[in-house]
């Protein structure tokens, strides 16, 4: 089967267009359970919030540490807050590879069977034995801004981007909805080198038809 798009380029620049979404690109970070900031910053430490993000209730945290593989290391990978159940790391494929952790493409949360790392902090390291992931591109959406759209959470849409003489379109994108998101566009430095994203691109959820070959 083959997918058929009609794009208005009219409805991109158009403010109140309820399908038109931003892009957020997501550098490598890391999510903490309690126990491993513990281990990593010492017992009874507190993250540092340094900004919000664009979800509301997380942000970005001042602390950093280095995420070591069998080949090599990333330093200064942020941690994001808050506190999670279990931690979770978050790199591209493309550094995943240069430090030789095998990275699998996962919603994030999805972490069995997943691979590990060794995280070095400053009070100590943690080795830890599942966790790392390339986070599959995702969509955030408010309920309302859902309900605009027809779409509801877990459904999977396609979505076309459009940058400075560059334009294409990432296909079944699994969109999050619930009061607690808001309208955003994820995805990681390699799609957005790929894409050439600035803060000019933009974005819009398609509906598409598919037709026969």
């Amino acid at each position: 089967m083959l997918r058929k798009f009609t794009i208005d380029e009219a409805m991109l620049d158009d403010p109140q267009n309820p399908a038109v979404v931003p892009v957020g690109v997501s550098n490598h970070h890391i999510h903490l359970c309690q126990k491993d900031l513990d281990a990593l910053f010492g017992e009874g430490y507190q993250l540092t919030s340094e900004k919000p993000l664009s979800q509301p209730g997380q942000f970005a945290a001042a602390e950093k540490l280095a995420v070591i593989g069998p080949k090599g290391m990333i330093e200064n990978v942020r941690i994001l807050g808050p506190l999670r159940a279990e931690t979770q790391i978050e790199l591209s494929e493309t550094e995943a590879r240069l430090a030789g952790i095998n990275a699998l493409v996962r919603d994030s949360g999805d972490l069995e069977g997943t691979f590990g790392c060794i995280l070095l902090g400053p009070a100590g390291y943690v080795i830890v034995d599942h966790g790392v992931i390339c986070a599959a591109t995702h969509l955030h959406l408010h309920t309302s801004d859902a309900a605009l759209l027809g779409i509801r959470d877990r459904q999977r849409v396609d979505i076309y981007i459009q940058s400075e003489g560059k334009a294409g379109c990432l296909f079944d994108v699994p969109v999050r909805v619930g009061d607690s998101h808001a309208k955003d566009l994820h995805i990681d430095t390699d799609e957005a080198n790929a894409f050439k994203i600035t803060g000019a691109s933009r974005a819009m959820v398609l509906l598409n038809e598919s037709v026969a070959e």
